[in-house]
């Protein structure tokens, strides 16, 4: 049996859970997650804590087992802590800022680049060189990190872009002159 599907998910005082056949809604101080599971994946709550079981030991099961429990576990941190990621902008005169809703990057380009907040995403600016998204669904705020890691990625040689807090840029070293004749 799969060691992590078969681990129960805790629901912590303060979240409601609602299965509906395959959709679990999982109801929190951070907001409402709905989330729709594959049909063989059995999902149900038994004394506070929500447990997934699988029909049988076939492969496709096997693989759905685990990633399910991990799905659901993702929308109760969400809807109690959320999720965060942190970006860093490094380069000389590379900054951003927040205006009203929007997120203002001046990365390098002739023009400013402008990315509005989606729902379900906060976006804060706590200093010129660095974002961080917060929000409910962990997807959502990692597919929303990377787009804006997307619009100047690090470059190797000065380490100069958008890069995640805890992300190692690999440096490498400039061109050599020839040398002596």
């Amino acid at each position: 049996m799969s060691r992590i599907g078969r681990q129960p998910i805790a629901v912590p005082a303060g979240v409601e859970v609602k299965i509906d056949g395959s959709t679990v809604t999982v109801k929190g101080p951070k907001g409402t997650l709905t989330r729709t599971v594959h049909e063989n994946m059995n999902v149900a709550m038994e004394d506070g804590a929500i447990l997934v079981t699988r029909p049988d030991d076939s492969n496709e099961n096997k693989s759905l087992h685990g990633l399910t429990r991990t799905l659901i576990h993702n929308m109760v941190i969400g809807v109690t802590e959320g999720f965060k990621k942190e970006l860093e902008v490094n380069g000389v005169g590379y900054r951003v800022a927040k205006q009203g809703k929007d997120l203002v990057m001046n990365i390098g380009y002739s023009h400013q680049v402008i990315m509005p907040e989606i729902d379900g995403i906060t976006i804060e600016v706590p200093a010129p060189n660095k974002i961080v998204v917060l929000g409910a669904d962990k997807q959502m705020v990692g597919q929303f990190a990377a787009e804006i890691r997307d619009k100047r990625r690090p470059e190797p040689y000065k380490g100069k872009g958008i890069k995640y807090a805890d992300e190692h840029i690999r440096r490498k070293e400039g061109k050599a002159g020839k040398g002596g004749k």
